[in-house]
């Protein structure tokens, strides 16, 4: 059985294929901020999040024809975003720390108090602003992108265990932030 999935902006993906550049306008004009909203939230600085904005679009209308409808378009271009912002971070050479190489860590110690976490939405975003790039960028695709370890480990390239250890040291971080 084939999942049918309703995109209202189809009908612009379609002009888009024969070259209309004012439906890749439209296109832009309807999904640039929320865009923005991804990569700046991975990357952390305006100047680069609008620099993966751009390069994503370029490559999303280059690449349109490998688009089949299986998801959105708002959803393939985000995947585009997402990535084109990490390999952003792999070029600034963003350190992943890797489990295997600190045994110590006791990947089952997730004793944050999540409620502790419901703080006032412009105090987490400026605590999430200053964690480092790794545990920014594991939270923001686990906790904001809803990504679970497993994707996050292989659009990353680390290992899965990684992903949960820089996801637990992040939430502790921002707790830490947070209550200073």
């Amino acid at each position: 059985m084939e999942t049918l999935i309703l995109d209202r902006h189809i009908d612009l993906v379609e002009k888009c294929r024969t070259g209309s550049s004012k439906a890749q306008y439209e296109l832009y004009r309807l999904y640039s901020r929320s865009m923005f909203s991804v990569a700046m939230r991975i990357l952390n600085d305006t100047g680069d999040a609008e620099d993966v904005l751009q390069e994503s679009f370029i490559d999303a209308f280059d690449k349109l024809e490998s688009f089949r409808s299986e998801s959105t378009f708002g959803g393939w271009l985000k995947r585009i975003v997402i990535n084109n912002s990490i390999n952003y971070l792999r070029a600034r050479r963003v350190k992943f720390e890797d489990i295997d190489n600190h045994p110590e860590v006791d990947i089952e110690d997730e004793t944050v108090d999540e409620e502790e976490l419901e703080l006032r939405v412009s105090e987490v975003r400026a605590a999430i602003q200053k964690l480092a790039d790794g545990y920014r960028t594991v939270l923001t695709l686990y906790l904001l992108e809803g990504y679970d370890h497993e994707e996050i480990a292989e659009i990353l390239n680390i290992s899965e265990s990684t992903s949960r250890t820089q996801y637990i040291r992040a939430k502790k971080r921002l707790l830490e932030i947070l209550k200073k």
